[in-house]
């Protein structure tokens, strides 16, 4: 991925990258409350911290 040019600024790609990690992370955070996942965990704000840098970690790789 190249430089991101918003508003004749450039930024670096890891920009785009966690943008769209937000969205995909905050869907799947809602569709794991409705599942009822977050009662079975033990720290929920951990868990929440791994699974958005796995999701960034895929999309890079990607």
């Amino acid at each position: 991925m190249a430089e991101l040019d918003v508003a004749g600024i450039f930024m670096a790609p890891i920009v785009g990258y966690v943008a769209a990690t937000l969205v995909l992370f905050l869907l799947l955070r809602g569709l794991l409350a409705h599942l009822g996942f977050w009662r079975a965990v033990w720290h929920p704000a951990l868990v929440e911290a791994a699974l958005f840098s796995i999701l960034l970690a895929g999309l890079v790789l990607l």
